[in-house]
């Protein structure tokens, strides 16, 4: 089946989303090398400018679901295209802020413009390429993720000892405009009269979710792996936000994610899997570090290029993976890519020190290589074929338990590399401490993706792939399928499309 629209223009739509991703990458990796003097600047207290990358870091975290779903509801273009222009605007008051906590406040609305760019971006693959075409899409969208996230700390540095703490945020404005006129050019007018575009906006439900999520992510961010009291209270509330939330979905008449979307569990095990993958790949920016100037002894510099690697290895893989997606189809390369970041954490954790830096450095290429080779497949695998009344939040979930995962990776295997290491402070723990520590982390982290392989064989059980004769609904058992999370139990199931949509319409 051909693109509807001609490769060209499909081109440059992609071109734009790429854009897209890129600048909302950048804007989580870019500020934090420019903490200390920022600090310096405003003449405030380390914990005072932390607060830039939170106010960034919270805003994506507690509404990127909420801007998938309002994106389905009045129009994916119209909000990616008010997302860009809030992200550029921003990012102009962040480096014009006289103050600091007017500079807060602009990363914020500068995180919520990030998330509408994160949550559509992955939504627009649909209606952009054809799905023979999808795994290359994300692969495209992965590429440039990865190239922002290790971009971020290198071009900050240049900016740095060059114009000044302002250029790192002013940057992102001329790519921002050419962003915004990529897509209004190019990408598809929204559709008119979908029945998602009737549908409320949930309110509650958003309130009480982005609540959860705040509460959650700042008692890990700000707690560090600790267990004061204050990080109790946050875990605590984020648990009866999340509580609340539930009961409010099941009654509410448009809720913003449907509670039987979690029944279908292929988007659940994706979900699932997604979160421990990036714990697991957050743990090498948390301990690497450590491991190299530490245990092998580098220099900072050289600790900042070795580190390097594992990006730029994400970033070269991208679109490779997505041809082996389109190829051999997302749940075969799903299993790979996992596979391979189970061989890559397993040959950290046996990892001699002696082997200096190819030890580390091999292990960590296969690792990203992997992680690489899932995302696309993941990512692939839910987006294909979802509904497109529903593709905005289900980007958004995606993009959700990515972050979760982060944030959890940051503090819990940070928590366990110091538990492991046996020292008071690991910034001055010896070299066989740290070494112990490195081992033990990343033996929890070839555990988590051993779990990540086990949600794969789950969610592809016999029971899943065999054809349902007489199933009271598309789901099997007469469980209602969610409306316009995914389309019947063949994406998953085996059935052959054609006959997935003939049962659809005899039902209907």
């Amino acid at each position: 089946m051909k693109p509807e629209r001609p490769r060209p223009a499909a081109r440059w739509a992609l071109a734009g989303l790429a854009l897209s991703m890129l600048l909302s990458s950048l804007g989580t990796s870019i500020a934090n090398v420019g903490l200390p003097a920022l600090a310096q600047a405003f003449d405030a207290s380390f914990q005072a400018v932390q607060w830039i990358v939170l106010a960034y870091l919270l805003a994506v975290t507690t509404l990127i679901v909420s801007v998938g779903r309002l994106g389905d509801l009045v129009g994916r273009r119209r909000l990616l295209l008010a997302g860009i222009l809030l992200f550029t605007g921003a990012s102009v008051l962040c480096g014009l802020a006289p103050t600091l906590w007017l500079l807060i406040a602009a990363r914020a609305a500068q995180g919520l413009g990030a998330a509408v760019m994160m949550a559509l971006t992955m939504a627009f693959v649909g209606e952009t390429v054809s799905k023979e075409a999808t795994g290359r899409a994300m692969g495209l969208l992965g590429t440039t993720s990865a190239i922002g996230t290790a971009l971020g700390p290198s071009l900050g540095g240049v900016l740095l000892a060059g114009p000044g703490w302002r250029a790192v945020f002013l940057v992102n404005a001329p790519l921002g405009v050419l962003a915004f006129l990529l897509a209004r050019r190019h990408l598809p007018a929204d559709r008119p009269g979908s029945r998602a575009g009737r549908a409320r906006f949930d309110r509650a439900g958003t309130l009480l979710l982005a609540a959860a999520l705040g509460a959650y992510a700042l008692a890990l961010t700000r707690g560090a792996g600790s267990s004061g009291p204050l990080t109790f209270v946050l875990l605590a509330a984020a648990g009866l936000g999340a509580v609340a939330f539930v009961r409010v979905e099941a009654r509410a008449a448009s809720p913003l994610i449907r509670p039987s979307a979690f029944r279908d569990r292929a988007l659940s095990t994706s979900l699932g899997m997604s979160a421990l993958v990036s714990t697991v790949m957050m743990s090498t920016l948390v301990v690497g570090p450590f491991h190299l100037s530490r245990a092998l002894g580098l220099a900072p510099a050289t600790v900042g290029l070795v580190l390097s690697a594992g990006p730029l290895v994400a970033a070269a893989a991208g679109v490779p993976a997505g041809r082996l997606v389109d190829r051999f189809g997302a749940r075969r390369t799903t299993f790979a890519g996992l596979t391979a970041m189970a061989a890559g954490t397993g040959l950290l954790s046996l990892l001699p020190v002696r082997l200096g830096i190819p030890g580390y450095v091999g292990p960590l290429a296969v690792l990203t290589l992997g992680y690489a080779v899932f995302q696309t497949a993941n990512n692939t695998a839910v987006m294909a074929e979802v509904h497109p009344d529903r593709r905005g939040v289900v980007s958004g979930l995606l993009n959700l338990s990515r972050n979760l995962g982060l944030v959890t990776g940051a503090s819990v295997m940070g928590a366990v590399f110091a538990l492991a290491s046996g020292a008071a402070d690991v910034t001055t723990a010896g070299p066989d401490a740290v070494a112990g520590g490195t081992r033990t982390a990343f033996a929890v982290a070839a555990a988590l993706i051993a779990t990540a392989l086990a949600l794969a064989a789950y969610g592809r059980s016999p029971a899943d792939r065999r054809p349902r004769a007489g199933a009271a609904g598309p789901g099997g058992g007469g469980v209602p399928r969610p409306q316009g999370v995914g389309r019947p139990a063949s994406r998953y199931s085996g059935w052959p499309r054609s006959r997935a949509r003939r049962a659809q319409r005899s039902r209907s």
